[in-house]
């Protein structure tokens, strides 16, 4: 390699860098901004409707939490512990998700969640938005119950039995999934690290049992979002069946003409007068 070639190296590689990086945010600002906000201009308010309710049922149960009464009351409707039995809670679980953790700020979450649910239903709509949140927040639930139940000694990975008396996670796991979900779908490696990314950091960080339930919140979603964005084989092409033409039949002559010569085999149109004949 000669010097002139020795010092353009650096200069094709920040290049090739530079290009790669602006592709990257590129594709990623159409599929997560630019695309969104033409959809939310096309369908007006009504595509946020999703947003709207998590939002408001949110509002609904914090401020109903500040009453004894009322936090009761929210404790029994959406409250979501391990030790619970799992008919009980498997009917808990879609309330939980308008539960919001009372000693976090409420506020913070509850933007978040708007951005996620909203975010969610312009990109993947509003079935697959409730699926995705709904699945991801039942799989961190049981899988907490699988942790009680295989106990602390089993390589780090069981509970001691008072996790059980934890209230769940709420909304948060919901959104952390739909922003995994949605990061997958979309190839967008930014959303993906400041959403999945930061719950394995604070997971780490910081270990507990939201942790936990995040940790199995992202890799849920994106599980699913790997099997969304594989295409499917498509079946063989059927042919429609046609009825297949008659073989033609050439008729031919041992007779010779006059003058000895052979004739010639008839054509088509001979051929239907003969067999007329």
């Amino acid at each position: 390699m000669t010097r002139r070639e020795l010092y353009a190296y650096p200069l094709r590689a920040g290049a090739a860098t530079a290009r790669f990086v602006w592709r990257t945010l590129y594709r990623e600002w159409q599929g997560i901004i630019a695309d969104p906000v033409r959809q939310l201009f096309r369908r007006g308010p009504s595509a946020l409707l999703l947003a709207a309710i998590a939002a408001s049922g949110v509002i609904f149960f914090h401020d109903l939490a500040q009453r004894q009464a009322g936090a009761t009351a929210v404790r029994v409707l959406g409250g979501v512990y391990g030790s619970l039995p799992l008919w009980l809670e498997l009917l808990r679980t879609p309330v939980s998700l308008y539960v919001p953790a009372l000693d976090l700020p409420v506020w913070a979450g509850i933007t978040q969640l708007f951005l996620a649910f909203a975010l969610a239903e312009l990109v993947l709509g509003r079935f697959r938005t409730l699926l995705i949140a709904y699945v991801t927040t039942l799989a961190g639930t049981l899988t907490v119950r699988v942790m009680i139940a295989i106990g602390p000694d089993s390589w780090r990975f069981g509970l001691p039995p008072e996790a059980g008396a934890v209230l769940d996670t709420g909304p948060s796991a919901a959104v952390v999934g739909l922003f995994t979900y949605i990061s997958v779908v979309r190839r967008a490696p930014i959303v993906f690290a400041l959403t999945g990314g930061s719950m394995v950091w604070e997971s780490i960080a910081v270990p507990n049992l939201a942790g936990r339930e995040h940790l199995i919140a992202v890799g849920t979603a994106l599980v699913l979002g790997l099997l969304h964005s594989r295409p499917l084989p498509r079946p063989p092409r059927l042919t429609p069946w046609r009825r297949r033409p008659a073989p033609t039949v050439v008729v031919a002559r041992n007779d010779a003409a006059p003058g000895g010569k052979t004739p010639a085999a008839p054509g088509p149109l001979a051929q239907d007068a003969c067999e007329a004949d």
